[in-house]
């Protein structure tokens, strides 16, 4: 529910662009605004370098060739709405944000989140700023994320919250944005299920009320994006003893069993990436769990700074299930994460992101594990 609170003026005065990809989500996030009487502009960006994935037509994804189809579809949902419609170029932008940065830590052997770094550098700063300088007047943001937004008077801070729907809450992925950030932002399918909103758009005739959901920030695979600078090197166990050749330490994961090429007397899983000297460690299943972890880049939301050992619940990646945790403070900015219970392919480069109930405390990248 929208908090009228929030917005220092009347319902008829308040501005706000939304963020229209072309989906279901934030066509409706739009249709709700300009019902409850507020004057919407749809803004969009162009993301995809047209020579990065030369002949794919892979659709439904944040960045490829299904990007023009999908602008052409948050257009016709804004002329339904009868809203107006604008499109930013920030190939730039996402290209030096979210790619050099993805390819560069995959190259370090770390496992990134690309849709967390785009939301605080792309979403919700360089697509806003472009609008802003390109004439737009606007008060607030709004996109078609799950989530909500907050006002604590007695911190003063804005909290970001669960969403109702838990199976599509997506606070995970905005943990990342800072106070400005979230004091500038709507999200007003925060409190609708994935079926209401299907169901609106399809009463309200959006014309995509039954369109498939991005399942990866590219559509080819990441491995696309690494293929050139791929460099082989040995498959190690834990004495040192070489057991195979991978095909660059860019395309494993911690707690990847498939696709390793390699045989033994029991199924072996990726527990360890070496950069240094360009190898990938193998280990047992048991090996691949741990109970303490070291996180460093924090951001804190509902608190301005962890002083002293928090008992939180710890999530160490998007469909991980949360896990009763410590999380206790260290120097220079970093935090330690001890776990109650051991947990599976804790994974540098991945975010974890602490809850107390449904409020995100805050959250940070994972440097390393500690067992």
């Amino acid at each position: 529910m929208l908090n009228e609170a929030l917005y220092g003026k009347k319902r008829a005065m308040a501005k706000i662009v939304v963020a229209m990809s072309g989906g279901v989500d934030s066509s409706v996030a739009a249709a709700l605004l300009k019902e409850k009487g507020y004057e919407v502009t749809g803004i969009t960006m162009e993301v995809w370098d047209r020579e990065a994935l030369p002949g794919d037509r892979t659709r439904h994804s944040c960045y490829g060739p299904g990007e023009e189809e999908d602008i052409e579809e948050a257009r016709k949902v804004a002329q339904v709405l009868g809203i107006p419609f604008y499109t930013f170029d920030l190939r730039q932008e996402y290209r030096i944000e979210v790619l050099d940065y993805f390819c560069h830590e995959y190259l370090l052997g770390r496992t990134p989140n690309p849709c967390i770094r785009c939301n605080r550098m792309v979403k919700f700063d360089a697509l806003l700023k472009k609008a802003r300088d390109s004439g737009l007047e606007f008060d607030y943001s709004a996109s078609g994320h799950y989530a909500r937004v907050e006002y604590d008077q007695s911190k003063p801070r804005y909290l970001l919250k669960k969403a109702r729907d838990r199976a599509k809450d997506q606070s995970y992925f905005l943990f990342s944005l800072s106070q400005e950030q979230l004091g500038r932002s709507l999200f007003p399918l925060g409190s609708y299920t994935k079926a209401e909103v299907r169901k609106m758009a399809r009463a309200l005739g959006l014309g995509v009320e039954d369109k498939p959901e991005s399942q990866n920030f590219t559509g080819t695979g990441y491995s696309t994006l690494v293929e050139a600078v791929a460099k082989s090197g040995p498959i190690l166990d834990r004495r040192g003893n070489v057991l195979g050749q991978h095909r660059g330490i860019q395309f494993y994961t911690i707690g990847q069993r498939k696709g390793l090429g390699i045989s033994a007397g029991e199924p072996l899983y990726v527990i360890g990436i070496d950069p240094e000297r360009n190898a990938i460690v193998v280990g047992s299943k048991e090996e691949v769990y741990g109970d303490e972890l070291i996180a460093s880049k924090l951001n804190w939301i509902a608190i301005r700074q962890l002083q002293q050992p928090m008992e939180v619940k710890a999530k160490i990646r998007y469909h991980h299930k949360e896990a009763e945790a410590v999380v206790a403070p260290l120097d220079k900015g970093k935090v330690r994460v001890k776990f109650e219970d051991p947990q599976m392919a804790i994974t540098p480069g991945q975010a974890v992101v602490f809850y107390a109930d449904d409020t995100v405390i805050g959250g940070g990248t994972i440097e390393r594990t500690e067992s």
